[in-house]
């Protein structure tokens, strides 16, 4: 069989497989369009029930989303200390060995791998209800996500300044402090602060598990069915999170 045929008949193939395996998907997530078009109305009509929003208790709705704010910068901060010294392990070129860099990448893919929400949910019991909780939960997944960037960033760096700095004998840190990291900060920091804004987003539903924020206002309001204050808090989310997103592009663009 000519190769050019054997080619496009494994595309056909795997074409094929593709549009099966998104088929299952289909089916096993219950996508229902009809259902969805039936339910316009019930959400239009909850539009109108929200209007205008309930900022009444406005001082509250405040501390909660200081509340939200505190614990994604400081989650995002702690978890930006503990992927500092993980990073430099799970990249190939700072690495002692595969001895360590191997575990180094199981960690990260562990960390990375549970949400902040579950990992919130879980200190929820070791250190009760609260933002604390949230704020290590944050920090745990974001420990995983920023060193696993972080060790991409390091592995992509010009090789010359380290290098060099190796030909002189200094130690392992010593290389990394004054050969690599003013080669990668910028790119660095840029990191830290795409998972800063993410972590914003994610704060804001860590309230569903008890640790605190405009997540857990947010929760009250839907149980109560108390449509006017949802929208309110909904309003502080978008405002909070659109801050954030420019200020954060602001701070990337400074950097580049």
């Amino acid at each position: 069989m000519p190769s050019d045929l054997r080619r496009a008949l494994g595309r056909l193939l795997a074409a094929m497989i593709a549009v099966a395996v998104l088929a299952l998907m289909w089916q096993v997530a219950e996508v229902d369009l009809a259902r969805l078009w039936q339910g316009l109305p019930r959400l239009a009509a909850w539009g109108a029930r929200a209007w205008p929003p309930d900022f009444e208790d406005g001082v509250t709705l405040l501390r909660r989303a200081g509340e939200t704010l505190a614990m994604a910068t400081l989650g995002t901060l702690l978890g930006a200390l503990v992927a500092a010294p993980l990073c430099l392990l799970a990249a190939r070129t700072t690495a002692p060995g595969v001895l360590v860099y191997a575990p180094a990448r199981a960690l990260l893919n562990v960390l990375r791998g549970v949400d902040s929400f579950v990992f919130a949910l879980l200190f929820v019991a070791a250190v009760g209800l609260g933002p604390f909780a949230g704020l290590l939960g944050i920090a745990m997944h974001s420990a995983g996500s920023i060193a696993k960037l972080w060790s991409e960033t390091i592995e992509q760096a010009a090789p010359g300044p380290v290098e060099a700095a190796t030909l002189t004998g200094a130690s392992r840190l010593k290389i990394a402090l004054h050969a690599l990291l003013p080669d990668v900060a910028p790119g660095l920091a840029s990191t830290a602060l795409y998972i800063l804004e993410f972590n914003v987003r994610a704060s804001t539903v860590l309230g569903v598990v008890g640790a605190g924020g405009l997540g857990q206002e947010l929760k009250n309001a839907v149980d109560l069915l108390d449509s006017p204050r949802v929208f309110a808090i909904i309003l502080i989310i978008l405002v909070m999170v659109t801050a954030i997103d420019a200020f954060s592009a602001f701070a990337r663009r400074r950097l580049a």
